[in-house]
């Protein structure tokens, strides 16, 4: 009786040029498939340019996140509207519990029960109870003890959400609006300039950049590739100052021999991540940025942003002025 096990694969060593192509081809985690020419794939703000739809409700909202990256004033915003939109549910609650149960709430300080019920939960939400108006009842009284714990919780959250955003390190680079293809020794080179906004030190500063454009297929559709552009210098050990990134166009770039109506056509898009050691907080900080075709000056150099007798002196505003220049 033959017992041997009937082989279901085949192992037999099998090379495929497709296989060996795809482990080599570079991507940033976009894919190929991008082809919509219309939208950038990095946003300028440095937020990726992707909506996600049928995910959980959770997850849409993502409040956590949503409160420690949004900018201030919405954030303050949100914290008032969460606060008066408490004590405006707690108010109405004692209303129906009966305000006349309230001690004090007969008074003439105020005109309206509405409003000394109101500023009543504004106390006891913030447990700070003047004694103007107190619980007179049972029922009050455990309302108001539930809303001085919500008030304990809702503060401490609010605590913990500015220390979050205080804490966080955040790299305040700010990028030239445009780039320039500029002469550059015997060649030309393409450009951009960035500078720290602020006065912290950003130590080991590292900057990468990628050629992202469309090109066609054997059967004519259309695939999005990407291309690294190397850098003259992608690394600094300090940053006090300005810094012009500069990728000279040799014939090994895959900017070599390029035109406007090129890039163009092809959806060219030039994707940027900067990281760097952030000196205050001794943590990794990064930032994204990205410039499309349209955002690219030809014949253009940027203007020295030292003033030229204070060689100290450091003029932020001059960081996107260019000035017109013959191309090699």
């Amino acid at each position: 009786m033959n017992t041997k096990k009937p082989r279901l694969f085949n192992h037999a060593p099998k090379n495929s040029q497709l296989v060996e192509q795809e482990k080599q081809r570079n991507d940033l985690g976009f894919g190929t498939t991008l082809t919509n020419a219309q939208s950038r794939l990095v946003n300028q703000d440095g937020s990726f340019n992707l909506v996600r739809v049928n995910g959980s409700l959770w997850d849409r909202l993502n409040i956590y996140n949503r409160l420690i990256t949004m900018r201030w004033s919405p954030f303050f915003a949100w914290l008032l509207s969460a606060y008066i939109i408490t004590n405006t549910l707690f108010a109405g609650i004692y209303m129906l519990a009966d305000a006349r149960s309230l001690t004090g709430i007969d008074d003439k300080v105020l005109n309206g029960p509405f409003w000394k019920c109101f500023f009543f939960s504004a106390q006891t939400l913030t447990t700070v109870g003047y004694g103007h108006i107190s619980p007179g009842s049972f029922l009050t009284s455990c309302i108001a003890a539930f809303e001085s714990m919500i008030g304990l919780l809702a503060f401490a959250l609010a605590t913990g959400l500015l220390y979050g955003r205080f804490s966080r390190p955040v790299a305040h680079i700010r990028f030239s609006k445009n780039a320039v293809f500029a002469p550059y020794l015997d060649v030309n080179a393409w450009m951009f300039r960035i500078i720290n906004t602020r006065a912290n030190q950003l130590i080991n500063i590292e900057v990468t950049t990628t050629l992202s454009r469309l090109e066609p297929k054997p059967d004519g559709t259309l695939t999005r590739k990407y291309y690294g552009l190397n850098l003259e210098r992608n690394k600094v050990a300090f940053f006090p100052a300005n810094w012009t990134l500069v990728h000279p166009i040799t014939d090994k770039s895959p900017l070599y021999g390029c035109t406007p109506e090129e890039l163009e056509q092809s959806d060219a898009e030039i994707l940027i991540s900067l990281q760097a050691l952030d000196d205050t907080f001794v943590q990794m900080v990064h930032t994204r940025f990205s410039y499309r075709y349209s955002e690219i000056r030809w014949g253009h150099k940027f203007r020295p942003m030292f003033d030229r007798e204070q060689q100290t002196e450091l003029d932020l505003n001059k960081l996107d002025e260019t000035e017109e220049a013959e191309l090699n």
